[in-house]
C-alpha cells in the first residue's frame, strides 16, 4: 500500500471549480469561483498549495501553504481520496471536517461546519476539474437515483495507523410512499456483520432519519453529491460526518468519518460501490 504522503499526491494539479456555501436546510447562499493548485517541489518532498478566490463583489483572495508532512488529523486513500478535520468534539467548541472524492478529472469536497452550541451551522460543497479537462458536472442528486440495491467494497483507515479493514457491503433504498423511504446497510466480514434498518422522511432534497438517537438528515445537492450528518450532536452518542457522490448512473463513492460516544475521532471508510438493481429501470421494462 502507498504511503499516506504518495497518496496525497494523487491530487497534484491545478483544479478549477467554486466553493458553494449551503445552509444547513440545503439552501444555496454564496457561491464563489476558485483555482486550486498544488505542486511538488523538492521531488515531491514538499507541497505547494495556493488557493484563490475570485468573489464577485472583492479582489482575489489568495492564501498560499506549504507542508512536506500530514496533520494526525488528515486521512488519505490510494485513490487520492482525504479527510481532515477535528479529532476531538467537545460542548461549546467549533467543530468539522472535509471530506474530499476523486473520480478521473473530477473532484469534488464536502465541509460540514459545527457551531458551538453543537448544531449544523453550514455545509460548503467544492467541485472542480482539472484544468485543461471538459469533463462534465453532473446534474443535481435526487431521490430516483439512489433507490435500488448497490454493492461495494469499502476500505477503513485509522487514525492510529493500525493495518486497514476491507470489507464488502451492500444498500438497499427503497420507496414506502411517494414521501418515505427505508434503507438496509449490511456491512462487514465474518461474525462481526452487521445490519442496519432505518427509515427517511423525504422532504424535497432532504431526508429525514428520525430512527437513532440523533437526528441525521441527508441534503441532496449539486454534481450527484449527498451530504450525511446529524443537525446536532450530544455527548454520549456516536456519529458519522459522510459525503457521497454519484459519478454515473450505476456508480458511487462515499466517504464516512466516524466518531466515537465520547467524541473521538476513530475511523475513515472509503466506500465504492455498483448499483446492481434499479427499480426504476425495472418498471420502465429497461
Amino acid at each position: 500500500m502507498r504511503s499516506q504522503w504518495d497518496c496525497l499526491l494523487q491530487n497534484l494539479g491545478e483544479w478549477q471549480g467554486s466553493f458553494t456555501r449551503f445552509s444547513p436546510q440545503g439552501e444555496p447562499l454564496t457561491d464563489t469561483p476558485t483555482v486550486v493548485s498544488l505542486e511538488g517541489l523538492n521531488q515531491n518532498q514538499t507541497v505547494r498549495q495556493v488557493i484563490r478566490r475570485y468573489p464577485p463583489d472583492r479582489a482575489v483572495e489568495e492564501t498560499v501553504l506549504e507542508y512536506s508532512s500530514l496533520a494526525r488529523s488528515v486521512l488519505v486513500f490510494e485513490t487520492g481520496a482525504f479527510s481532515q478535520g477535528s479529532m476531538q468534539w467537545g460542548p461549546f467548541s467549533e467543530f468539522g471536517a472535509e471530506l474530499g472524492l476523486i473520480a478521473g478529472n473530477r473532484r469534488l469536497r464536502l465541509v460540514q461546519l459545527y457551531n458551538k452550541e453543537a448544531q449544523l451551522s453550514q455545509l460548503t460543497l467544492i467541485r472542480e476539474k482539472r484544468a485543461g479537462t471538459d469533463t462534465p458536472e453532473r446534474p443535481p442528486l435526487t431521490v430516483d437515483q439512489l433507490l435500488g440495491e448497490w454493492l461495494g467494497e469499502a476500505i477503513t483507515l485509522y487514525p492510529d495507523w493500525r493495518s486497514p479493514d476491507t470489507y464488502s457491503t451492500q444498500l438497499t433504498i427503497e420507496r414506502q410512499d411517494s414521501n418515505h423511504l427505508i434503507q438496509r446497510l449490511t456491512f462487514g466480514v465474518g461474525e462481526s456483520v452487521q445490519t442496519l434498518t432505518s427509515s427517511a422522511r423525504i422532504d424535497g432534497a432532504i431526508l429525514h432519519f428520525q430512527d437513532g438517537a440523533l437526528p441525521v438528515q441527508v441534503v441532496l445537492l449539486p454534481d450527484g453529491a449527498s451530504s450525511n450528518c446529524p443537525l446536532t450532536i450530544k455527548s454520549g452518542h456516536s456519529f458519522v460526518l459522510e459525503v457521497g457522490w454519484l459519478v454515473e448512473p450505476n456508480l458511487r463513492q462515499r466517504l464516512i468519518r466516524r466518531y466515537s460516544d465520547r467524541g473521538s475521532w476513530v475511523s475513515l471508510t472509503l466506500v465504492r460501490e455498483q448499483r446492481v438493481r434499479n427499480p426504476i429501470a425495472e418498471a420502465r421494462g429497461l
